[in-house]
């Protein structure tokens, strides 16, 4: 395997990424788009719409998600005192990456595990398992925080903030538009004048959730990749994130009890590993393990 920059596997990462979120708000607009012209006989008011309920999912997750995630994980603030090793190395990589110390929180979970969250770098918060601090020596443990801290000073987690929220807005429009479908008007003429319309908006109405689920889970796999490859820039010794890396793969204990389908993204490793899932590959949150090693050990 030829040695990669780091340079060079940050910029493929942000190219294929921008192109998957494109993809994505090109997914949001034309179902809009449908409902605007089927439900309203106007498809700029259904793209208005759109625009305007899009804009108060992201605000609240916006204002609101890193606290929100931090109560859902059950994470405690960390003290200097009980945790100094953790602190001062967090404090250590903020200050190489040139970027505000977060708030730093602990899990009480066996599995080896860490997420970060947040909607900048002076909002942002990074938490780790008792199970990563227990079972990671220090260059594994360093090599860890610094990918959490690489998705803040990329801003992978504005960047997933909204696609999730991007999500549960063309799950609301599909929804909005089978129920209208099946429940709505029973005005048989313009039924049978947009007869072909509504069988592809319908069509397009359900198959855009699952797209959109296809793309966030692409979009996320990107991001890990891209966080690897700062996180090894930013410490310099990409071998210490592969040996970590390799522990989580082979850790007997890889649920984190706390985690759930909506956060699964924001950790290091897939927490949900542990549960037996169908389309596993197809579905998951984060690349291969090892094909992030084999990465990391080609830099």
């Amino acid at each position: 395997m030829e040695k990669t920059s780091f340079y060079e596997e940050i910029s493929r990462n942000k190219r294929n990424s921008y192109i998957l979120i494109s993809f994505f708000f090109t997914l949001v607009i034309l179902l809009s788009y449908i409902v605007g012209v089927v439900f309203f006989r106007n498809s700029v008011l259904g793209v208005a719409i759109g625009v305007f309920l899009g804009i108060i999912f992201t605000l609240i997750g916006y204002y609101s998600g890193d606290s929100l995630i931090a109560q859902v994980s059950h994470a405690k603030e960390a003290k200097k005192k009980e945790h100094p090793y953790l602190m001062n190395t967090v404090e250590g990589l903020s200050i190489a990456a040139g970027m505000p110390m977060p708030k730093v929180y602990i899990i009480d979970d066996s599995a080896i595990n860490a997420f970060a969250t947040g909607r900048s770098p002076e909002h942002a918060i990074v938490g780790v398992t008792s199970g990563a601090l227990e079972k990671l020596n220090r260059t594994e443990l360093e090599g860890v925080l610094a990918h959490e801290m690489s998705h803040i000073r990329n801003y992978d987690i504005r960047f997933m903030m909204l696609v999730t929220v991007l999500i549960g807005l063309v799950t609301l429009l599909s929804d909005f538009f089978i129920r209208s479908f099946f429940w709505g008007s029973r005005d048989r003429d313009n039924k049978q004048s947009n007869v072909v319309f509504l069988v592809v908006g319908l069509v397009l109405a359900i198959l855009t959730p699952i797209i959109a689920q296809l793309v966030k889970f692409a979009i996320s796999r990107r991001r890990e990749y891209l966080a690897d490859a700062s996180g090894a820039q930013l410490t310099r010794y990409p071998k210490g994130l592969a040996d970590a890396l390799k522990k989580i793969q082979k850790d007997h204990e890889p649920l984190v009890e706390a985690a759930n389908k909506a956060t699964a993204h924001l950790w290091i490793s897939n927490p949900l590993r542990g549960s037996k899932q169908f389309f596993d590959g197809m579905f998951s949150t984060h690349p291969p393990l090892d094909d992030r090693v084999k990465r990391l050990e080609a830099m």
